[in-house]
C-alpha cells in the first residue's frame, strides 16, 4: 500500500490495532500508518509485522519503541516531533491505545502542551468480550488487571462488589483459576460471569455460567492465550436485615465459619461480607 498524496495534519494519532485477526484493522488506521512522519509502538516488532502483512512500507522511517520501561526517555523525542509540526502515529501492541497500555502518559503530555491528539478507533478486547459475553452492556466498568497478591486482590474485589454495572477484567491465564475463586468469595457464587479467550482468533472461546460454575471449570485447566473475565452486577442483593435474620437462625446450631458460609451460599452474598457480619452478631450476643 503506497502512501496517499494527502499529507497527514500535524498531531498525535492513537492507532488501534487488531487483538487477534490481522484483518480487523481499519482502512483509516492503515492510511495513518502509511503516511505518518513518525511511527511509535509499544512493540516495534508487532507493528512491523502488521504493516508487512498489509503491504504498508515502513520506508526510511524508524519505529520508535515506547513502553513502560523507556517512556521517560522516549517521550521527549516524540513530543519534540509534535512540537515541530510532524504527524506521529502511536500503535498499541494489540487493541485500543491507552486501555491497559503505556500510551496514556504520552497522550496526557501532548494534551497538556496543547498539541493535537486524535484517534483512529478500532479493535478493543473490552468491547469485543462485552459483546459476546451475554451480560448486560448498558453499563460496564473496565477494572483492568486485579492485583497479583491475594490479599490486595480481595480488597480490590470488595471495593467493586456494589458497583451497579458489568465488571470487566484482564487477567493472566496462569492466574484465572485463582482469580475466579476470589471473585466467587468476594461477589457471591451465583453471579453470572464469562471467561473469554483468544478473541477474534482461530481458537476463540467463551465460557459462560455462574462464578461457581466457572471456578469448577477452570480449577485444574488454566486457559491459554489472552483472557478477559466479565462479571454481572448484583441484580437482587438481599436487604441487610435478611442477612442478619438468616445468620441469627444459623448461629443457633452452627459455628461462625459454618453459619457465614451457609448464609452466603443461600443468599448469594460475598462470603467475606457475611463472615464479618457473623462475627459482629456473635460479639453482640
Amino acid at each position: 500500500m503506497a502512501p496517499s498524496a494527502d499529507r497527514l495534519a500535524p498531531g498525535l494519532y492513537l492507532v488501534a490495532t487488531p487483538i487477534g485477526t490481522a484483518r480487523d484493522i481499519t482502512l483509516r488506521a492503515l492510511d495513518i500508518l502509511a503516511n505518518a512522519e513518525v511511527l511509535a509502538a509499544e512493540d516495534t516488532r508487532t507493528l512491523r509485522r502488521l504493516m508487512d502483512l498489509h503491504g504498508v512500507p515502513v520506508g526510511d522511517r524508524q519505529i520508535v519503541a515506547y513502553h513502560d520501561h523507556n517512556g521517560p526517555a522516549a517521550r521527549p523525542r516524540l513530543l519534540e516531533a509534535l512540537r515541530a509540526g510532524k504527524s506521529v502515529a502511536y500503535a498499541s501492541e494489540a487493541g485500543t491505545p491507552l486501555v491497559a497500555d503505556p500510551g496514556y502518559r504520552l497522550a496526557q503530555a501532548a494534551i497538556e502542551e496543547g498539541l493535537p491528539v486524535t484517534t483512529a478507533p478500532g479493535p478493543s478486547a473490552v468491547l469485543a468480550a462485552l459483546s459476546v459475553s451475554g451480560l448486560p452492556s448498558d453499563r460496564f466498568l473496565f477494572a483492568g488487571f486485579l492485583p497479583a497478591t491475594r490479599s490486595a486482590r480481595r480488597s480490590a474485589i470488595a471495593e467493586l462488589a456494589g458497583v451497579p454495572a458489568t465488571l470487566i477484567f484482564f487477567e493472566s491465564p496462569k492466574r484465572v483459576g485463582e482469580m475466579l475463586g476470589d471473585l466467587r468469595d468476594g461477589l457471591g457464587g451465583v453471579r453470572k460471569a464469562a471467561v473469554c479467550r483468544e478473541l477474534t482468533k482461530r481458537f476463540e472461546e467463551v465460557r459462560r455460567g455462574t462464578l461457581d460454575d466457572l471456578v469448577t471449570d477452570f480449577a485444574d485447566r488454566p486457559p491459554k492465550g489472552e483472557v478477559v473475565v466479565l462479571v454481572d452486577r448484583d441484580h437482587a442483593a438481599p436487604a441487610a436485615e435478611d442477612m442478619e435474620d438468616a445468620l441469627r437462625d444459623a448461629l443457633v446450631t452452627m459455628s461462625v465459619k459454618d453459619a457465614s458460609a451457609h448464609v452466603a451460599d443461600m443468599l448469594g452474598l460475598p462470603r467475606r461480607k457475611v463472615y464479618q457480619a457473623a462475627l459482629k452478631l456473635e460479639r453482640e450476643t
